[in-house]
């Protein structure tokens, strides 16, 4: 299922939403911990898990990107600054049997990049379920340009 694309009152906002057979704290836990955070976006680090903390973002040229944590609040948000004035919101709720994931990224604007950043979040989310049932991911490059195609249609019409 795509993202939910809104138009927001300073931009727009992108929501995703997953039902995940596992607990706040397990699917916390891969949000925030680096050796699991490293294997569904190996370029992103928490640096300093707090609120006015950081998530740094590797470049891949030997430079980081610091992104400052603008919320926090253990086991149900991490929201932090997602290049300039973009945001990425995690939250999460328990359910029976669970916990939903909600994935936010608030946009100031739609660009050219906008389908790749969300097809990029989409695939993360699919990954992070696979990694969580224990299966093993393949195909990340396939999976995100079917997906890219996908938000391109929609949002580049």
């Amino acid at each position: 299922m795509l993202a939910d694309i809104r138009q927001a009152p300073q931009g727009y906002t992108a929501c995703f939403e997953r039902r995940l057979a596992y607990s706040v704290q397990e699917v916390w836990s891969w949000l925030t911990e680096n050796d699991k955070l490293g294997q569904w976006f190996p370029e992103l680090r928490i640096d300093d898990l707090r609120e006015g903390g950081a998530v740094k973002f590797d470049m891949q040229d030997g430079t980081f990107e610091e992104l400052k944590i603008t919320e926090f609040e253990p086991e149900s948000v991490l929201e932090y600054a997602w290049g300039g004035e973009d945001q990425v919101r995690f939250e999460l709720y328990p359910e029976t049997g669970g916990c939903r994931l909600v994935l936010i990224e608030k946009l100031s604007q739609i660009t050219d990049h906008t389908p790749k950043d969300l097809a990029g979040w989409h695939v993360c989310l699919n990954v992070i379920q696979k990694l969580m049932d224990g299966q093993a991911v393949e195909g990340r490059h396939e999976e995100w340009k079917t997906w890219y195609e996908k938000y391109k249609q929609i949002l580049l019409k």
